[in-house]
């Protein structure tokens, strides 16, 4: 089962940076906030459909062909963990190697984006000063680093809870025997 986790999670996490750093060397830098969240949440499922073909490499090769939920859903959490691990590692080496201010990028398109819908003068007043204090937090690594995890983490924990539910049916997928 070890074995199993580490394998699929070092594909879904090599995958996931990967396209992290193509998205982000496509763009030269930061991708637009409206398509970033979209590209990147995508990329993540991509990647994390790895835990699925794992639990069921599982399922099939190391266990006969049948899985109970428990045991498949802590399958696919760790393989979302390890996954979790490179992204997180991932978008340290990108944000690193273009160069580029993810904090200040992402402030500036929030102020941007409520001031263009007609925010107050004194809404704008308080959302510049809470961009400056997230700013500051991001720049502490015990900030960032979980803060990072904490956008792939639940996406796997979701992945895990469809992928065990299907698979715990020995009909869904059967073993093909050849």
């Amino acid at each position: 089962m070890l074995r199993t986790i580490l394998k699929y999670g070092v594909i879904a996490g090599l995958v996931v940076g990967g396209l992290m750093l193509a998205t982000f060397a496509a763009f030269s830098g930061m991708p637009p906030l409206k398509y970033g969240m979209v590209i990147g949440y995508t990329t993540m499922l991509i990647a994390l459909s790895a835990v699925f073909v794992g639990m069921k490499r599982h399922r099939d090769v190391d266990r006969g062909g049948v899985i109970g939920f428990w045991p498949a859903f802590g399958v696919g959490l760790g393989i979302s963990f390890i996954a979790g691990i490179f992204y997180v590692v991932a978008w340290e080496v990108v944000q690193s190697m273009m160069d580029t201010d993810f904090a200040t990028a992402y402030a500036n398109a929030i102020i941007a984006s409520e001031t263009a819908k007609g925010a107050s003068a004194e809404s704008l007043a308080k959302l510049t000063a809470d961009m400056a204090a997230f700013q500051v937090q991001y720049a502490d690594p015990m900030f960032r680093l979980p803060m990072t995890f904490a956008e792939i983490f639940p996406v796997g924990v979701l992945v895990s809870l469809v992928s065990a539910g299907l698979l715990r049916n020995s009909r869904f997928m059967p073993v093909r025997r050849g």
